[in-house]
């Protein structure tokens, strides 16, 4: 049933931590999803520095931003201004161009306190790669949720178990947020040729195999994995169908090497808006970066 099991690799993004989960050697997608961030957890001391990821360009993509607990505040070049809090979505499509920045709120730096959440890029299918860029935020009003048995779910994208989350998906995904009690069970859904399941805390078992926090485990083409929480657990369950290759570059994604070759010398150029509320600073080009491949990242 498990194809393969991943370990999610901690990196410092100055600050604060992420396990990355995707891409991976042996596995660059799972259906659409192309990253796979696990951020934190985190706790900020009052008057620490927070997060400041500083505006950034992408391309070919939607930003899938999750959180458990804390705040993060968006900008973008098409003027939405919009905080993330536990529970609500944040979902940007980047189509042709678009930059955005994440950063802590002011309040929120002087008080201190947690940060944890999942941030995941969705690739474009061929046809929307090149769509007009777009933002929305949906709360908890717009995400199904489901209750019983020891079994708490929440629907963050796509479609499963016979219902529909509210952000714009451009392709056939899933991605669902499950709270686990201990010795309850929960199905992937159906009707997806591939899927994952990430552990983001506690223990649980698939196919006699036990899978702590940090680990995700990518299914067999077709198989519907099965579940089961050893101890409390919180479980991220993610799918799709593929999109084709798509090369990665930085924050960059495509089907065409050339296509990110432009969206680089635009960036350098200075040729796509910085997002009017967060204008005064932005990454520079990597200069370290290998060029684009469809070979598996390092």
């Amino acid at each position: 049933m498990i194809d393969l099991v991943i370990d999610a690799r901690r990196k410092d993004l100055g600050g604060f931590e992420v396990g990355r989960v995707l891409p991976y050697p042996r596995r660059r997608m799972v259906g659409p999803f192309i990253f796979f961030d696990h951020i934190g957890p985190a706790q900020f001391d009052p008057n620490a520095n927070g997060i400041d990821v500083r505006p950034h360009p992408h391309i070919g993509l939607s930003t899938v931003t999750y959180l458990f607990e804390g705040r993060i505040l968006h900008h973008d070049s098409l003027g939405y201004t919009q905080p993330i809090t536990p529970g609500e979505v944040n979902w940007m499509t980047a189509g042709r161009g678009i930059v955005h920045s994440e950063r802590t709120e002011t309040t929120v730096r002087a008080s201190g306190g947690a940060l944890h959440g999942i941030q995941a890029w969705i690739a474009l299918p061929t046809e929307a790669e090149e769509i007009a860029p777009a933002f929305s935020h949906h709360g908890e009003a717009e995400l199904p949720t489901y209750d019983a048995g020891g079994l708490w779910a929440r629907l963050i994208a796509g479609s499963a178990f016979g219902v529909q989350a509210g952000p714009p998906a451009q392709s056939p995904l899933f991605y669902v947020h499950w709270e686990l009690q201990p010795g309850v069970s929960a199905g992937m859904p159906e009707g997806y040729s591939e899927s994952a399941l990430f552990v983001v805390k506690g223990r649980v078992e698939i196919d006699g195999q036990t899978l702590s926090a940090g680990q995700m485990a990518v299914f067999a083409k077709g198989a519907r994995g099965v579940v089961k929480a050893v101890e409390p657990s919180t479980v991220m369950a993610l799918g799709g169908e593929p999109v084709g290759d798509r090369f990665i570059w930085w924050n960059l994604v495509s089907s065409s090497k050339d296509r990110i070759e432009q969206a680089k010398a635009d960036w350098s150029a200075g040729r796509m808006a910085l997002p009017p509320a967060d204008d005064g600073e932005f990454i520079p080009l990597p200069q370290d970066i290998p060029p684009p491949t469809l070979e598996p990242p390092l």
